[in-house]
């Protein structure tokens, strides 16, 4: 178990970010194992034929066998959104003792494998296996997120509004609450089970950083004591990111309203958000307020304030509609 003691001063620093990086470096264990989440099988199909150029074998070198990661590939983002590139400049700044130090922890107890056996030698060797793991990290990147990174930044922006909402009505109690099973919150402190190391992190001043993550399957904080407190976490809303996009209605009523709105009454069978329709059909959160006020304006659609968000559901006349089809 790790825990991590926050006092008055570190929940008040709480704070939420992105991170390409981090996702970028937690997708290699889907690739790896893809029994550990069923939910990304679709978008591992795609991955896997994109990848024949890259070295693999170092690129899948950098997950252990239990499944921890090298803590300087994932530094904490400097704000609520670096770049991808931005992080990466972070990392081939890292010196070469921190390099060999945090490959070797995340590999403990088993011994490096080969792909990353320069990381025992001198620091001239150590500094290009760093950027050699940097150029393929980039390639990756390219390949295998970042045409999805869009879409999956509203996954995660719409989780860490739902956890913003949690965090202002209930406090840290509600935050933390059903944010994953193995996280339980008790007299300030934050503890973290099923994990394979065990030690306490005082956060002293330092808050705590929040990343909710797509390719995330349970709470994983850093492997290294000496690191400050971060814990990223299973984002909300991941089930539905790989699916395609609703077909259009019947060809008279796609005549009538267009195509983009009959997609849209078909998802609003359960109320939602813009940001989650967007993200659904994969088009920007203005494109899709514009076809809602219409939708709202013709009676297709209601809408309800539930909190910050409006929430949007297709109307009685919209059902009729539906039905012909």
């Amino acid at each position: 178990m790790i825990v991590f003691v926050l006092g008055v001063e570190d929940l008040a620093d709480t704070r939420f970010a992105l991170s390409p990086l981090h996702e970028t470096l937690l997708s290699l264990r889907v690739l790896q194992d893809p029994g550990l989440s069923a939910l990304h099988l679709p978008w591992r199909r795609s991955v896997l034929g994109r990848l024949g150029a890259l070295d693999t074998g170092l690129l899948m070198s950098l997950v252990a066998q239990r499944r921890t990661l090298p803590d300087f590939l994932t530094p904490n983002p400097a704000g609520f959104a670096p770049s991808f590139d931005e992080q990466l400049d972070v990392v081939r700044r890292t010196r070469p003792a921190q390099v060999r130090h945090d490959l070797r922890l995340a590999h403990a107890p088993d011994p490096l494998p080969a792909p990353l056996s320069d990381a025992l030698g001198d620091d001239d060797r150590v500094t290009a296996l760093r950027d050699a793991i940097c150029d393929v990290l980039r390639q990756y990147w390219r390949a295998a997120l970042e045409p999805m990174w869009p879409h999956m930044r509203l996954v995660l922006e719409a989780d860490m509004t739902y956890r913003a909402r949690q965090l202002a009505l209930g406090g840290a109690r509600l935050l933390f609450a059903d944010m994953h099973p193995n996280l339980r919150w008790r007299d300030g402190e934050l503890h973290i089970s099923q994990m394979i190391s065990r030690h306490r992190v005082a956060a002293a001043g330092r808050g705590l950083l929040l990343l909710p993550s797509v390719f995330a399957h349970k709470p994983a904080p850093p492997v290294s004591p000496d690191e400050p407190p971060r814990l990223v976490y299973p984002s909300r809303g991941v089930a539905t990111l790989w699916d395609e996009t609703p077909p259009p209605g019947n060809e008279a009523l796609v005549s009538l309203i267009g195509a983009p709105r009959v997609r849209l009454l078909g998802l609003l069978e359960e109320p939602l958000p813009t940001v989650e329709l967007a993200r659904r059909l994969r088009v920007t959160p203005s494109a899709v307020s514009q076809h809602l006020r219409v939708l709202h304006a013709t009676g297709l659609v209601t809408r309800a304030r539930d909190g910050r968000q409006v929430l949007y559901r297709h109307s009685g006349l919209a059902d009729q509609l539906l039905l012909q089809q």
